[in-house]
């Protein structure tokens, strides 16, 4: 009698790790967040090394994001004193959208941002960072003071407030920042191979000729996906990127 083949679908392990190279600490998360350094470094030096006056190629493209973010990121968040900051936002705006734009990527298919340590650590960057320049701003005592005693409360009611602007100023914004962008890109890849995997096993692995065109269905799903996930790969590099630029603008301008 024939059945259905069933479903040979990866241990989740599999999905979020790789083996290593035989080099200790490289596998192929850690090879492809160096990839996604370089691919940085690479488009903005050969940005640079061109000059023209009328932008085109990867000038243009070079060019686009910097105004992008200025535009839409900086000046929206931090005002014209964020201008400071244009060379880290670019950098870590790109360096995601490399990231986790390699989930689509054939043959590759695996945003290193899936792997919680990669966002953990963005996180904890912008953490130091919106938390120095805070202090540097404000003061050490101007800057707890702002953060743990926002102006306009009732002094009665710090009691319930000042524990809550603890936990969401100096351990929810990072944890949130981090677990915001690694749930998104994990979840998009598991559905991409969710998608594969039934195509694989009802084209493939199916011995009743019957359900073989039924294989069309998640096929067109997983094209889908991709697509939406291409969306999705810039959406997340732009809203960790605002969010930590949003951060940085409270810590140095706290009357807004």
């Amino acid at each position: 009698m024939h059945v259905v083949a069933a479903l040979n679908f990866p241990p989740i392990g599999e999905l979020v790790d790789w083996k290593h190279f035989g080099i200790p600490g490289l596998n192929k998360t850690t090879l492809l967040v160096v990839v996604a350094s370089l691919l940085t470094l690479a488009v903005f030096v050969a940005a640079g090394r061109k000059k023209a006056l009328v932008p085109t190629g990867i000038q243009n493209v070079a060019e686009s994001v910097v105004e992008f973010v200025t535009d839409g990121i900086i000046l929206q968040t931090m005002g014209p004193d964020g201008m400071v900051f244009l060379p880290f936002l670019v950098t870590l705006f790109c360096f995601l959208f490399f990231c986790n734009i390699f989930e689509v990527i054939p043959l590759v298919q695996f945003p290193p941002t899936a792997r919680m340590a990669i966002p953990l650590i963005l996180a904890l960057l912008a953490w130091v960072l919106y938390n120095v320049m805070g202090v540097k701003k404000q003061g050490l005592r101007g800057y707890l003071s702002s953060s743990l005693f926002p102006p306009g409360v009732p002094k009665a009611l710090y009691f319930l407030v000042t524990p809550i602007e603890l936990l969401s100023n100096f351990i929810v914004r990072p944890f949130s920042l981090a677990v915001r962008l690694f749930a998104n890109m994990l979840a998009g890849h598991l559905l991409l191979v969710t998608f594969a995997v039934l195509t694989d096993t009802l084209l493939l692995h199916n011995s009743i000729a019957l359900f073989k065109p039924v294989a069309v269905l998640p096929a067109a799903m997983d094209v889908a996906m991709t697509g939406f996930e291409v969306l999705v790969a810039v959406l997340q590099a732009f809203i960790f990127t605002i969010l930590t630029a949003v951060y940085v603008g409270i810590a140095m301008h706290p009357e807004h």
